[in-house]
């Protein structure tokens, strides 16, 4: 285990190092502001659940964000957090919702990797169920830049190196989808698990508009 952390300590600096090295001048494709997603999707009706105070938005130093709720016809919910950086060489990197969430006093209490439908084939993201008190919610995520998706933080900051030495872009997003657990259903984990998907699976073919590949 010592040797494992060592190991994943020199490659956090080397990525530091060579990301900084690299030239500063990024040549970024346009793309849509993230605002400018759609309050409806599929048949999901969405509303805004709110800015992040200054203090949250210190710690996430993200360039653009959107943070809403979805609700379906039959009123099941899916929230739905999605933050871009431009830029990632000034230390301004994703922050994974593993570090942030116990802050807000939500504990992860179970963590696996499931597959989903990305719509040109199956895409690999983190699922995880999250508690405070009572409450429990399943929550899925994944990192996304230039086309790609992937759900290891470590392979995320590897691919990050490499696309800025051989693209120069070091712009990336995290998102995150969240299904509330409601106990009074026969199967509440399997069913909120199914929720978050179903949302994600109709999300992501618009994300290309917002997160440019």
């Amino acid at each position: 285990m010592t040797n494992r952390l060592l190991i994943v300590a020199a490659f956090l600096v080397l990525t530091t190092v060579a990301v900084a090295r690299a030239s500063k001048s990024e040549s970024v494709p346009p793309r849509e502001p993230l605002a400018a997603m759609p309050m409806s999707i599929a048949g999901w009706t969405g509303h805004d659940a709110g800015a992040f105070d200054e203090k949250v938005m210190r710690v996430l130093a993200v360039d653009d964000y959107v943070n809403r709720v979805y609700v379906a016809p039959d009123r099941r919910f899916a929230g739905l957090y999605i933050g871009y950086y431009r830029s990632q060489r000034e230390g301004d990197t994703i922050h994974s919702p593993l570090n942030c969430l116990p802050g807000a006093g939500w504990e992860p209490v179970k963590k696996e990797r499931v597959t989903i439908d990305g719509g040109s084939g199956p895409v690999l993201v983190n699922r995880f169920t999250i508690e405070k008190g009572l409450e429990r919610q399943v929550v899925m995520y994944w990192y996304q830049s230039h086309g790609r998706i992937v759900a290891s933080e470590y392979w995320g900051r590897a691919y990050m190196v490499l696309d800025a030495l051989r693209l120069n872009r070091t712009d990336g997003a995290l998102v995150r989808v969240i299904a509330p657990v409601d106990d009074r259903q026969a199967d509440p984990e399997g069913t909120a698990e199914r929720n978050a998907q179903e949302f994600a699976v109709k999300l992501l073919p618009l994300l290309s508009r917002y997160l440019p590949g």
